[in-house]
Parts: structure tokens; sequence; C-alpha cells
């Protein structure tokens, strides 16, 4: 193959392979596709959803009340929503959430709540880097209740918008 011939190839493949490149690093470090697996987010998100990951928001923001997050627990992807930060108490009661003894209102659809006291699972408060996640459906989740409080370093991401179905395209509260 002469000389003109390799670049010709190259001008025509170099694109492409600068978008391979592109497509992978983005996936790797910025955002990529999630599936919610089972109810534990009922009634916000389904069985099956697929849900964008957003690996970098953390890195910049702070984790905030509310946030729906995708965790690694012991290898398994699953969504919640944060509900306690460090340094706070978190407790439910009657069905209302109280942070540091004084309610607090949630301003998103989510089935009822069971009594719990976060010294149920052997704290007076959240240590720092450590976070209380639930799943919207309080009865049906495997959340911080029953696995305990999760590291900082186990939320892989926020997640704020919802890409399937399409029926369901948008933003996830």
């Amino acid at each position: 193959m002469n000389k003109e011939k390799i670049r010709k190839l190259l001008k025509d493949v170099l694109p492409y392979i600068i978008v391979v490149i592109l497509v992978i690093l983005v996936r790797s470090f910025i955002i990529t596709p999630a599936v919610v697996d089972g109810n534990s987010m009922l009634p916000n998100l389904q069985d099956n959803n697929i849900i964008i990951l957003n690996k970098l928001d953390y890195k910049l923001n702070d984790i905030n009340r509310f946030d729906v997050v995708v965790i690694n627990y012991r290898g398994e992807k699953l969504v919640k929503r944060v509900i306690g930060l460090p340094g706070e108490h978190v407790e439910y009661k009657d069905d209302n959430l109280y942070i540091n003894g004084f309610v607090t209102f949630e301003n998103f659809n989510h089935k009822s709540t069971h009594d719990f006291k976060l010294q149920t699972i052997g704290y007076l408060t959240i240590p720092g880097d450590k976070y209380f996640v639930v799943g919207d459906n309080r009865g049906d989740s495997t959340d911080s209740r029953v696995i305990g409080l999760i590291d900082k370093k186990d939320i892989l991401g926020s997640v704020s918008v919802r890409i399937f179905p399409i029926t369901k395209i948008g933003k996830v509260k």
C-alpha cells in the first residue's frame, strides 16, 4: 500500500475512531444508562424503566436530600432516594419524616412509611460520608432501614432523567 492510500484511509477512518473514543469516555466517566430493577421506587419509577445515571454530578456537587441516586450494594446497582445526610438524625413517625426532630415535607409521591428510628440500625446521627437512602415504595424496598447507611463512595451518581418507556420520557421527581 502506498503512502497516499494510507493517508486517505486514515482520513476516512479517523473521525469514526474519534467518535468511538468519545462515546467510551462519556459513558465511562460522565453518563450511562441504567435499568430500574424491581418495584422499590414505585410510583415514580417502575421495573425496567431506563434512566440516565450522571456519574459526574457528585464529583462537582453535593448530594442533596431527596436526590434519586444509583448505589452499588454488593455489586448490584440499586436505585434509591437520599433521605438523610451526614450529621443528621432521621426518624419516621406516623408516616412523617423527621430530620433532627423537625417534620420535613417530602415533595414527591411515595408509599406510606412504617415508624423507624436511626437507632434501629445503630446510629444516633449519620456519620460523615454516609447517607440514609430509601425506596419510594417503602413497604417493598431493600434500603438503609435493612442494609444500613450507604458510603458516599458507593453512590455511583444521580438520576434526573428517564428515557424509557418512551411515553414516560422526562425528569425524575
